[in-house]
């Protein structure tokens, strides 16, 4: 190792540390052990970056959010004193080469290089390595990092995801001994459930870059917004006998990815393959990690100008201190930082040497609005909802520009809904996006109806348009504000006309439609306040106005405990909600059920269980979890399936169960005593997996359906071995969207209209219920496909049967949902299923 890391000196021009400006330590000085002798505590690595920080005039620090669990997330920015002196005036100019930013550019610019580590925080050499790297530029004494420095501005995230890195490092540092054992089979290379990989809610953050679904990335996205560098390196590890990986990425790219992000991916791997070949050390390109998805930490940058890039080093969260690979060799975390610390300094050097193309072509790639098929994209009827605000939030977020529509215009494009070609009438109040704007880019890939792929071997999902994901009904014009002639716009909404109809009369009851997820969320705020309420189980008409299946009903009857403040509560919960609230003065209706009829019935507060623990999916469970926490806002109790007894169920009315692996949470017992709950008036509600456990289990009425995914069809004799892996996705769905037919008069689907867009991740479908006292809620149509990657036989498997249906049993029910509705936790649309399957009984 020794010899190595002197090969690595000579390669950059490093000095020894006591060339290094006196005030400033070393990592291993400051926290009193080397580098590789064990993980280090998150909190102790911020205390480095600050004591650099305020003894170097290189660097200054900026925290811009913290985690869920409190720990700061903060960005180091380190570059020459005279580059410091005009930090922010670089910043600037660099927005304005963007068009993000207006006013005239100074000649205050720099290249901008950001290096983000531990997004997964088992992944746990990034936080070491970025010590060794902040240290290695903080040295006054070399020239050449200087020189570099003098052309860009460096940006340091040392860890993205502390609260997973912590939950990893702890358990290691408290699981190892005074020796590390370097073999695979010891304990300190067996990391339990949940695994540091995640965050606090079990979220794989290194996904949520497009959608910001988690507070680290709803804190990290606008920050990054805020400079817009010009590389961007994710660090990763992957597993211990793997070679080094560095760009270029492998196919697929996506079409927007320009021919200078894919040149430069080049120049900078040449680079790296430079100072790995002079150490002899293993590396591959091109392989595994594609430039598709747009939620990665290389994707998402790459659609926002930047060449963005994975780096990963063998190790993760099987490695520990040290660990024996295939090859006899031993894998130290010492080595981890030593490869992480090269590809580190090797970027900012390819980038200092080659400033002035970045700049250029940097400015270019914003040049180039409007780029791809479509000049404009349409969202109908947002304006004057609360979906519309959702929407509107989350494209702000994203720098992505857009106005309301405040008169008529018709154009011609790609329906969403259909699938087809065909005219487009915009209305008032439609959202209106044109692809004429800085994050034109961002926006063509969001929005993308049908991503091409140059290579079926994907590595994450295939598609994931806007308007799949939130469930409103969008076009994507063939020309932007040509097709849409003089056509008035307004940055915000159009004001909704009061509807309360209010007469200063003491309202019989207030009505709220159940329209989508944020209806739910209002929902939940009532039932925390205590006020009682019901729901219409079929459409009815009140002084003319016509309300749908689902809408609630608060009356004053029932709510009596609140005496005169019943009024105020429930019109403050619908001003923070901004819901509005219909005042009905008669319970008597022009057409349906009157308010007191037993197709009005009352809505009871369910009390909520889930399965949580090792034999749960991680991510399905972190998934429902923040459901509840984060989104709905809604308690929902965790019971550990390693310790789960069904005696704990006669304290709740829902028990939901993610996607797992079951067999060994549900003995025969156990199913017994399960059904017996359910037919005592429990709801049990299944997804994926969990779903497909109960196909063929006594008293539960899920099948297969017949004619599964299969070989069959494919030509053995033709097979080749080099085309093997290709040949394997013939069964995969790594992710394409279905159009699915609803019955919408049942309350599962209540909110819904007759279609819903689903996000398909597996080839489960199941046989259509025949029993009388079950429903097929969602079923697949024969031609359901809209866009996305589905294999040969897995595609021939995916029509005309049921993924959402619900079985009844004596007094309670089963729901079964063959997919996870609210995928990633980003797929909107789906949210309102899981609302009704808790609510709606």
């Amino acid at each position: 190792m020794r010899i190595l890391v002197a090969v690595l000196l000579l390669g950059f021009g490093l000095l020894p540390a006591g060339q290094v400006s006196a005030q400033v330590q070393s990592p291993e000085a400051f926290l009193g052990y080397e580098l590789g002798a064990r993980f280090t505590l998150h909190h102790r690595v911020i205390d480095y970056f600050e004591h650099v920080a305020a003894n170097s005039d290189r660097v200054v620090i900026e925290q811009y959010g913290e985690t869920y669990e409190g720990r700061p997330l903060i960005t180091a920015y380190v570059a020459s004193p005279k580059n410091m002196a005009q930090l922010d005036e670089i910043r600037l100019n660099n927005l304005r080469r963007a068009g993000i930013a207006s006013g005239a550019s100074t000649d205050a610019n720099a290249a901008l290089v950001w290096l983000s580590y531990n997004v997964h925080g088992n992944e746990s050499v990034g936080m070491e390595a970025s010590m060794q790297t902040l240290y290695a530029l903080v040295g006054p004494a070399n020239e050449r990092i200087t020189t570099w420095l003098d052309q860009t501005v460096v940006v340091i995230d040392p860890c993205l995801n502390p609260d997973g890195r912590d939950r990893y490092a702890s358990w290691y540092n408290r699981t190892v001994g005074r020796y590390p054992d370097v073999q695979a089979v010891a304990r300190e290379h067996s990391e339990p459930w949940p695994y540091g990989r995640t965050n606090h809610y079990l979220f794989d953050l290194n996904r949520d870059w497009a959608w910001m679904t988690q507070q680290e990335l709803q804190a990290r996205v606008p920050h990054y917004n805020k400079w817009m560098p010009h590389v961007h390196v994710d660090f990763h590890e992957q597993g211990v006998n793997s070679p080094y990986y560095f760009a270029p990425a492998a196919e697929p790219y996506h079409e927007a990815i320009t021919p200078w992000q894919r040149e430069f991916q080049e120049i900078i791997g040449k680079n790296h393959a430079r100072y790995f070949d002079a150490n002899g050390w293993l590396y591959f390109t091109a392989q595994i990690f594609d430039l598709l998805y747009p939620g990665y930490g290389d994707t998402w940058p790459m659609f926002n100008g930047a060449i963005g890039m994975t780096y990963e080093q063998a190790g993760s969260g099987r490695a520990g201190l040290g660990i024996v690979t295939a090859e006899s060799d031993t894998l130290t975390l010492a080595d981890r930082i030593l490869h992480h610390h090269t590809t580190g300094l090797s970027t900012i050097e390819a980038v200092a040497e080659n400033k002035d193309r970045v700049l250029e072509e940097f400015e270019r790639f914003f040049d180039n609005k409007a780029v791809g098929p479509y000049g404009a994209y349409i969202l109908k009827g947002l304006g004057m909802s609360d979906l519309g605000a959702v929407v509107a939030s989350y494209l702000d977020n994203q720098g992505i520009q857009y106005a309301f529509a405040s008169g008529a215009a018709s154009g011609r494009g790609y329906n969403y809904q259909t699938g087809n070609d065909g005219p487009v009438a915009v209305e008032a109040g439609d959202m209106v996006l044109f692809a004429d704007q800085p994050k034109s880019t961002l926006l063509r890939v969001l929005f993308d109806p049908a991503p091409v792929l140059s290579d079926s071997v994907t590595y994450d999902v295939t598609s994931w348009a806007l308007p799949y994901v939130f469930g409103v009904d969008g076009y994507a014009l063939l020309e932007g504000e040509r097709a849409l002639g003089r056509l008035a716009t307004q940055p915000g909404p159009p004001k909704a006309k009061d509807p309360r109809h209010s007469t200063g009369l003491p309202p019989y009851a207030y009505i709220v439609e159940w329209e989508n997820f944020e209806d739910a969320r209002f929902l939940a705020a009532l039932l925390h306040k205590d006020i009682k309420l019901r729901y219409a189980e079929k459409p009815f008409t009140l002084d003319g106005r016509s309300f749908d299946a689902g809408t609630l009903i608060i009356t004053r009857t029932g709510n009596q405990h609140m005496g005169a403040a019943f009024d105020a509560h429930v019109r403050s919960v619908a001003a923070q909600h901004n819901q509005p609230l219909v005042e009905a003065l008669t319970g008597y209706v022009d057409a349906g059920a009157d308010f007191g009829s037993g197709d009005v019935p009352f809505l009871d507060k369910p009390a909520v269980a889930m399965l949580i623990g090792e034999s749960i999916g991680t991510y399905s469970a972190g998934e429902m979890w923040h459901y509840f926490d984060q989104q709905l806002a809604y308690p929902v109790t965790l019971l550990d399936s390693e310790r789960f007894s069904t005696s704990a169920l006669d304290a709740f009315d829902v028990l939901l169960i993610p996607s797992g692996r079951l067999g060994s949470v549900l003995s025969a017992n156990s199913l017994r005593d399960l059904r017996a709950w359910v037919r005592a008036g429990g709801r049990l509600v299944v997804f994926e997996s969990a779903a497909r456990f109960f196909v063929g289990k006594e008293g539960f009425r899920l099948s297969e359906k017949p004619g599964g995914a299969s070989r069959d069809s494919v030509d053995h004799a033709a097979r080749r071995y080099e085309d093997r892996e290709r040949d394997s996705m013939g069964e995969e769905v790594p992710g394409a969207i279905y159009q699915v037919k609803l019955d919408n008069s049942h309350p599962l689907a209540f909110g819904y209209p007759d279609t819903y867009h689903l996000l398909k991740r597996n080839d489960d479908v199941y046989a259509y219920f025949t029993d009388t006292d079950d429903w097929n809620v969602g079923v697949l149509p024969e031609d359901g496909y809209r866009s996305g990657f589905v294999g040969v036989q897995a595609k021939a498997h995916l029509r005309a049967g049921t993924v959402i249906g619900i079985q009844e049993m004596g007094r309670g029910d089963v729901v079964y949902f063959a997919d996870n509705p609210f995928f990633r936790g980003f797929w909107y649309s789906g949210r309102l299923f899981v609302a009704n399957a808790i609510f709606l009984r």
